[in-house]
């Protein structure tokens, strides 16, 4: 096991695109740390540059206490785990595990003893005479594992491996490998684009978007406290909803105007963020999610200044709780990061009418009866609300 250390890492290739701008991450000995972000950002880059299989451009690699800049994926004492499970077709399960061991001449009882432990902890014993066009996709996957998990590396890397199972599959996996990291503890670096792995696997998220690293951090600290408009967009199911709303003040506070709504904000909140009187008279980017929102009738908060009416457009019950898709009034929030994120979920050329046709996602309690076409007041929880500033995406606190 080992600490990884990347100091002001960059990657530019000969063509001159900067995949990777001045990367720092501390991978600590036995952590499980998360790199995500949309196709394209430079996390599959960046881990490839720990394996060895990129040249680094400028800044310090260590892997343990050793500079590993010019050291070959041999030399590092890596393990990686692929998206394709990359098997010899022509080897059984327990040939397809032990062959790194075999180019490297270990003891055969060695080798036997690795494998049998391996098979045992992912549930191939049954299975290690077969071949691999005989299993299904996540035995595959596990054989892949196991091949990884008997080199005994410093550190394992995975690059989105459950991406090609289906999502009944991958749900299981993922507190499988899980489990393995943690009896293991050896420190893995996963790559993935899919944020619910991110949340669900990882000690640690690093959220990247175009080769910059964006937010560093425990899962529920990047989904509580996003630093900027792009983590809050992108952690999270369903994605934080977004409105652009003007910050006012008269004698008796401060008040968010959003469309026709106005909220009222807790002293507490503005008090909580110093920065939001500087924005009397503003527009800010208001974000929500989509449990800090409940249909009025249910609700305990009665206060008119918690309220915005909207128009239902869609309903999923879905028995612990009912999605609801409503449409507001207040404008869309554009920016960098908001079309960044559109891009990655391939919505940006749906089509929008001036400033309206807002669409939220809010998660009702399952009593709640709205349904399509329903005209609805919402309570939202104001101490709950995240703000931002509109054209630099950051978020506004101190």
């Amino acid at each position: 096991m080992a600490e990884v250390v990347l100091d002001k890492v960059n990657k530019v290739y000969e063509n001159g695109f900067h995949a990777v701008h001045d990367l720092d991450l501390d991978i600590a000995d036995g952590e499980f740390l998360v790199l995500v972000g949309p196709s394209g950002c430079g996390k599959t880059t960046a881990l490839r540059m720990v394996a060895g299989l990129e040249d680094i451009s400028s800044g310090t690699m260590k892997i343990g206490d050793r500079v590993v800049n010019t050291l070959s994926s041999r030399e590092r004492d890596i393990a990686m785990v692929f998206q394709s499970y990359a098997l010899y077709p022509h080897m059984t399960v327990a040939d397809n595990i032990a062959y790194g061991l075999k180019i490297r001449r270990m003891d055969k009882d060695e080798i036997d003893k690795r494998v049998r432990r391996a098979a045992d902890m992912l549930e191939l014993g049954h299975l290690l005479d077969r071949k691999p066009k005989q299993l299904s996709g996540g035995q595959r996957q596990r054989v892949a594992m196991g091949r990884a998990i008997v080199r005994q590396p410093q550190v394992f890397l995975m690059d989105e491996p459950l991406s090609n199972l289906d999502a009944k599959l991958r749900v299981q996996m993922r507190a499988e490998i899980g489990q393995i990291q943690r009896d293991l503890k050896t420190t893995t670096l996963y790559v993935t684009h899919d944020q619910t792995e991110a949340m669900t696997m990882g000690d640690r998220i690093a959220l990247m978007k175009a080769g910059v690293l964006q937010q560093l951090g425990a899962p529920q600290d990047l989904y509580d406290h996003p630093d900027n408009i792009f983590v809050a967009g992108f952690i999270g199911s369903p994605p934080m909803n977004m409105a652009t709303a003007r910050v006012e003040q008269d004698g008796r506070g401060h008040h968010l105007r959003m469309g026709s709504a106005v909220l009222t904000l807790p002293e507490a909140v503005v008090a909580e963020r110093p920065a939001l009187a500087g924005y009397v008279g503003r527009d800010v980017a208001v974000g929500v999610r989509a449990e800090d929102m409940e249909d009025a009738t249910l609700a305990r908060d009665t206060t008119p200044e918690a309220r915005l009416k909207a128009k239902v457009t869609l309903t999923e019950a879905l028995g612990s709780e009912v999605v609801v898709h409503f449409s507001i009034d207040a404008p869309k929030v554009v920016n960098a990061d908001t079309k960044e994120l559109e891009k990655d979920a391939h919505s940006e050329d749906v089509p929008v009418k001036g400033h309206h046709g807002n669409t939220f996602v809010a998660s009702f309690a399952p009593r709640s009866r709205v349904r399509a076409g329903d005209e609805i007041e919402i309570v939202i929880d104001r101490e709950r609300l995240h703000f931002f500033d509109p054209e630099t995406g950051l978020a506004i606190r101190a």
